[in-house]
């Protein structure tokens, strides 16, 4: 488990904030598309672009001394819905 967690943890590092989105979207998109991964394909392509576009807008209107990277946004959202998601589960399972 550790071997797996430290394997994703560095593909993520190396790919970014685009490999950070292809995480989040798709299970946002979820419900949306009725379970079925071939209806979820083309809304977690636009979803994925859409949710950059806003957190780069966001990021460059935020007011500051220096800028703030996409990344740092990202994992602002991202860092929660995945703490959601783990908690939802477990409740799920237990």
């Amino acid at each position: 488990m550790i071997g797996v967690g430290l394997t994703v943890g560095g593909a993520v590092a190396v790919s970014g904030v685009i490999g950070f989105v292809g995480l989040i979207v798709p299970h946002l998109l979820r419900p949306l598309a009725r379970e079925q991964p071939s209806a979820l394909l083309l809304p977690s392509a636009l979803g994925g672009a859409a949710l950059l576009l806003v957190a780069d807008t966001l990021v460059r209107l935020a007011p500051g001394a220096s800028e703030l990277r996409v990344g740092v946004a990202m994992a602002l959202v991202g860092a929660p819905f995945f703490l959601w998601l783990l908690l939802k589960l477990r409740r799920e399972l237990a």
